[in-house]
């Protein structure tokens, strides 16, 4: 636990340093859960999106984008059950004063029992070596057994619970389960109450004209109230989706963990509209596609896992999440819902509009149901950069510190640097920046010597260092050095482009899929 906090905090201070993340409004002491992306995080945040839309719009035919307003009608909140239930469960410690998500702290709780159970089940690998049968072990080893049987009894509890807003047990269950607070490790709690997660604000000219609003706490309801105007527009058929990438605003209870849960944050979102009846089986395809995606950018497969929810939303009828291994354990980074029909029908009956398909293959009308895919772009940022900083112990017992991000999230892909700053080198490394700075995004370092501007760029994960010495003004190569293998190599310059193009292609990367 203390070396997940330790690396956490690494995280933070990296990310501040080399001008990833800034805390919001710090020189006024800070806003608490609001964050700036600063001048290199803009750029991997940008990377990031694009690299989600190009896999989710580009490559397929029937998935088109949207950019829906922040400001939706109120009846649009009214429709979707977030003004009566877009609520947590909250719950006070006494003595602390902190204040927490009930559902959190009994999940918390969970994933200790599970992490007990994995820390048998390595032993028992190690020990029995190629011989080990996990399955049979997970099955058969009563303490395993007992570890899992706790944990699945634990959570289903508190989902049928929440699903029947029995806040008294949730309470409870926290007393229990003797759960203490992180903080004051007091178990003096408070009843557990409902919290709505909703911004409101107001639009119009004088107070007393106004129309109460919201900031939109999800960006989903902006495609369902614009189907109609996509598929007519677009004149698209069945099966066929909407992308959309914006800002969402939640006030949430307890907002830490850095840019893990914000007020203010960005998603990733998909609607896919399908036939009512072949809902699971695009659940499961989604399900596996969104997967492949992750998997293609190499960040490890152990570092994922499926979590299927113990409690459906109202409009649910199956929901799993991607789960990433944080440096604060696992948690969701992307869910996958099969919403069924209750969004459109919700709006169609709250605008009096019709929002159908007529499917001429089947000769009727009706309400598409939907399979949605959605992740958080500050989430996929933070696992990203988490996983992407590594300390490496060198051959000659020194350490560098590596940002290994994925060259084609990189923010910059290439720094030209002059062995020295005379003798007309500084002059040739500004041409090929001239060249190569209309595919890529190259920056320029003359300061310090050549061995501490490559850990520089180590640090700000800049895959590719090509320095510029005397032999290029004679023979036109230079040495291009790769960040994650620090092996160099002397090519044309004429090469460059090709050279870089080849390891930061998205299309390349996304073939992996």
């Amino acid at each position: 636990m203390k070396n997940q906090e330790d690396k956490f905090k690494k995280v933070i201070s990296h990310a501040k340093e080399y001008g990833y993340v800034f805390q919001s409004s710090e020189i006024y002491d800070g806003l608490s859960a609001v964050y700036d992306y600063a001048q290199n995080g803009v750029e991997l945040k940008k990377n990031i999106r694009e690299y989600w839309w190009k896999a989710m719009v580009q490559m397929h035919e029937n998935i088109v984008g949207l950019d829906a307003a922040i400001f939706m009608h109120p009846t649009t909140w009214k429709a979707s059950g977030h003004v009566d239930a877009f609520n947590d469960p909250l719950i006070d410690n006494k003595d602390s004063k902190k204040r927490y998500r009930a559902d959190v702290l009994i999940e918390d709780y969970a994933e200790k029992i599970n992490l007990k159970a994995q820390k048998e089940i390595k032993k028992a690998a190690k020990r029995f070596g190629e011989s080990f049968n996990k399955d049979e072990f997970i099955s058969t080893n009563p303490r395993v057994v007992k570890y899992f049987s706790k944990r699945d009894e634990v959570l289903s509890r508190m989902g049928r619970s929440l699903e029947n807003e029995d806040l008294a047990d949730i309470k409870n269950l926290i007393e229990e389960l003797e759960i203490a607070c992180p903080v004051s490790g007091s178990r003096n709690w408070t009843d557990v109450k409902q919290f709505n997660l909703m911004f409101g604000t107001k639009i119009g000219a004088s107070a007393e004209t106004a129309m109460d609003l919201y900031l939109r706490p999800e960006t989903a309801q902006g495609i369902f109230v614009n189907f109609a105007n996509v598929q007519k527009t677009g004149r698209m058929k069945i099966p066929f989706g909407i992308a959309q990438t914006g800002k969402a605003f939640r006030n949430e209870i307890v907002a830490r963990q850095f840019i893990f849960r914000m007020r203010e944050f960005e998603q990733m979102e998909m609607q896919f509209f399908v036939r009512p009846g072949e809902e699971l089986k695009w659940y499961e395809h989604w399900k596996e596609e969104r997967l492949k995606w992750h998997l293609s950018l190499g960040l490890g497969k152990d570092n994922y896992r499926f979590h299927d929810h113990d409690k459906l939303a109202h409009y649910a009828n199956a929901a799993a999440d991607i789960e990433f291994n944080f440096p604060f354990g696992f948690k969701e980074l992307e869910g996958i819902h099969s919403r069924t029909d209750f969004d459109l029908k919700a709006h169609e009956e709250h605008s009096g509009k019709k929002l159908q398909f007529f499917d001429h293959e089947l000769n009727k009308s009706y309400v598409p149901y939907v399979v949605e895919t959605s992740i958080g772009l500050d989430r996929m940022f933070l696992a990203v950069f988490a996983t992407s900083l590594q300390n490496e112990v060198l051959e000659d017992g020194s350490e560098r510190i590596v940002l290994k991000l994925p060259s084609v999230l990189a923010p910059t892909k290439a720094a030209i640097l002059p062995l020295i700053k005379k003798d007309g080198l500084p002059e040739i490394a500004r041409k090929i920046i001239n060249e190569l700075k209309f595919d890529f995004n190259v920056s320029y370092d003359e300061k310090d010597a050549i061995g501490r501007r490559y850990r520089r760029q180590d640090a700000v994960g800049t895959p590719f260092c090509i320095t510029v010495d005397h032999d290029t003004k004679n023979d036109n190569t230079v040495t291009i050095r790769h960040r994650d293998t620090m092996q160099q190599e002397r090519v044309k310059i004429s090469e460059l482009k090709n050279i870089i193009s080849n390891n930061v292609s998205i299309g390349n990367w996304l073939q992996k899929m």
